[in-house]
């Protein structure tokens, strides 16, 4: 295994540590909610073993942080639902539709 790809599994361990401590869990419980041993997250946190897909997806609602933070150390961008649309005045949402209008339109 490459050198960089060591220190990306020591960086995710390391933020998947963190989380878990945030939150107060032991890898007991961890691994519990997760049905995988407590070895699994033991090398998760020190960077021995990269994580499948799938328990990356039930790790992450687990931890209650994005896939994009495990993997990087960055947020996703906030998603816009329906109902943050709904919730603005009939002046915001114009606005927002001149916004979104301006930003797709390539010639400006």
């Amino acid at each position: 295994m490459s050198q960089i790809n060591k220190k990306l599994l020591k960086d995710i361990g390391l933020r998947i540590f963190e989380r878990r401590k945030e939150l107060g869990l032991t890898q007991e419980l961890l691994a519990e909610k997760m049905d995988v041993s407590i070895q699994m997250i033991s090398n998760l946190e020190h960077g021995n073993k990269a994580i499948r897909i799938d328990n990356l997806i039930n790790l992450c609602q687990i931890l209650d942080v994005s896939t994009d933070y495990i993997l990087t150390g960055k947020e996703a961008p906030p998603i816009i639902t329906n109902d943050d649309l709904a919730s603005l005045s009939e002046r915001d949402r114009k606005m927002l539709k001149l916004i979104i209008a301006f930003c797709s339109d390539s010639t400006f």
